[in-house]
């Protein structure tokens, strides 16, 4: 073909969306969060003149979307998320002085005939019309998965910039004129890059500093903080699902009046209800008739969400699915929806008494306040399950659990701050205390709400946020700062994440995690 004849780079319009869309997925089958026809209207709509298309015999076959901002020099990297608005384009800035590229792809059946190029030519122009300063980007490594271990990313991308290294994503960007200025670790998702992302600058030779007569406020990092109650809740007989809903609305009123964004109760505290059965009642039948209660349960948790504009990780209640019973944690968000967990690990005692199945599935959930996955009692105890969170996104672990006494207890809690520290991550548990006299399978319980951080500079010694007095009915509340978080994983005394060695070991999901976005 003719590039200079057929091949025309332009603007989007409306028309184009779904087709920039077919070629998103073209160019990149390996991305799960895919942007839909909305997300692509509402970048055109916030800069229509930052977002090129090349269009060969009426087909699109590339496309690139761009903004202008002003980023605080002060702050060395901004994930995609920041700079973008979640990919809504709303901190787009008419009077920033920098480009923020933030996606270009072509169609693998056009890749090779200088498409990307004649894309790019089109983005400087934006530069030098509107005199700005500079493009910015991230951009993937695509082929680092073959170094892993034995060099770091840093290494590798040193090596690549040499031409020591071949990288297809990075080579095109250092050839399209990009410098690299920093190479950073969950900046995007992206499996085939492991999760890093270079942070990529590109002067413009024809800035004119002078005539930027206007400036602009910088895009602050937005303060990422949020509080957590972990409730430690006592079990006690009780006579009604009225006296269960009372004891739970204590918490939620006391998670309220703290002013906490998320509120954690224990595992299985639903079996208090045992102590309104039969006592002549087995395990089995009394874990049976608890399932049974499942949509009071559900109802009442989505209430009071929604009432206390709050988000409740209900600890864990077993559920009846397709004849089994599993043991479920659940979520629910302010706007009443409610997402689950499955406990995947189940205890013998859990088998052999009450007949509860083994779950399926990790999740993480991008939550408005931050990305969160809730892991049951024992699943804490292995460090597998809580690493692929951790790959996957994962800031906070919440951790419902029910132990009978002290040494299971121990166990729970060395855990998940091992899990903690090893993942650069705050993990939460919530726990029962209590007895329930006359209740055969549910008699004692031990243990001690808490609240973890990781072990640096940042953070409180020993690695601990707060934690409660054992053996009483009370909560845990803390603020998780999540700009230590991420400093703390990027330039942190040691870099758990960073300093794997895949080459010597592997750890993959046999089933993808589900990022999942709630609402």
């Amino acid at each position: 073909m003719s590039k200079r004849k057929t091949v025309k780079i332009r603007n989007w319009t409306e028309a184009d969306l779904s087709a920039i869309v077919e070629c998103q997925k073209a160019a990149y089958p390996d991305f799960d969060d895919q942007y839909d026809e909305r997300m692509y209207a509402l970048q055109l709509a916030a800069f229509p003149q930052g977002q090129l298309l090349a269009e060969y015999d009426g087909k699109v076959i590339g496309y690139a979307t761009s903004i202008i901002v002003q980023l605080d020099e002060s702050v060395n990297w901004y994930r995609y998320d920041e700079i973008t608005g979640g990919g809504t384009f709303s901190t787009h800035t008419p009077t920033g002085d920098t480009l923020y590229g933030a996606d270009i792809a072509v169609h693998p059946d056009f890749r090779g005939k200088g498409i990307a190029g004649r894309i790019y030519k089109h983005r400087k122009r934006i530069m030098k019309r509107y005199n700005l300063s500079r493009m910015i980007a991230h951009g993937r490594i695509m082929n680092y998965g073959e170094q892993e271990g034995i060099l770091t990313a840093n290494e590798y991308v040193n090596m690549v910039e040499k031409g020591e290294l071949d990288d297809s994503a990075l080579n095109a960007h250092l050839k399209a004129g990009y410098k690299v200025k920093g190479v950073f670790l969950d900046l995007l998702q992206d499996a085939s890059s492991l999760n890093y992302s270079t942070f990529l600058e590109m002067p413009n030779p024809d800035f004119q500093p002078v005539r930027r007569k206007i400036a602009a406020s910088p895009l602050r990092r937005p303060v990422r903080q949020f509080r957590v109650c972990a409730a430690q809740y006592e079990m006690r007989r009780i006579s009604s699902w009225d006296d269960l809903r009372q004891s739970v609305e204590f918490f939620v009123a006391t998670a309220d009046a703290y002013h906490c964004h998320f509120l954690v109760l224990p595992e299985l505290f639903t079996a208090q209800m045992f102590s309104t059965m039969p006592p002549e009642w087995d395990s089995r039948k009394a874990v049976l008739e608890l399932a049974g209660m499942t949509d009071r349960y559900l109802s009442m948790f989505k209430e009071l969400a929604t009432s206390y504009n709050l988000h409740i990780i209900g600890g864990s209640h077993p559920i009846l699915r397709d004849g089994k019973l599993y043991n479920v944690a659940h979520l629910f968000t302010p706007t009443g929806n409610v997402y689950t967990q499955d406990k995947l690990h189940i205890t013998p005692g859990e088998r052999e008494d009450w007949g509860i199945h083994p779950g399926e599935g990790l999740s993480v959930f991008q939550t408005s306040l931050g990305r969160i996955a809730i892991q049951v009692c024992y699943d804490i105890e292995f460090p597998e399950t809580s690493r692929l969170l951790a790959m996957a996104g994962a800031e906070v672990i919440f951790v419902p659990f029910s132990t009978d006494e002290k040494r299971a207890y121990h166990r729970v809690r060395s855990t998940a701050q091992a899990r903690c520290i090893e993942n650069s991550i705050y993990t939460v548990i919530a726990a029962n205390v209590g007895n329930l006299p006359g209740v055969k399978t549910y008699l004692l319980n031990y243990g001690q709400s808490a609240v973890f951080a990781p072990s640096d500079f940042a953070f409180p010694i020993p690695s601990l946020s707060g934690e409660a007095d054992p053996g009483v009915e009370t909560v845990v509340v803390a603020d998780l700062d999540f700009a230590s978080l991420a400093q703390v994983r990027e330039f942190g005394s040691v870099r758990p994440l960073h300093e794997r060695r895949p080459d010597i070991y592997e750890l993959k999901p046999r089933k993808k995690i589900k990022v999942i976005k709630t609402e």
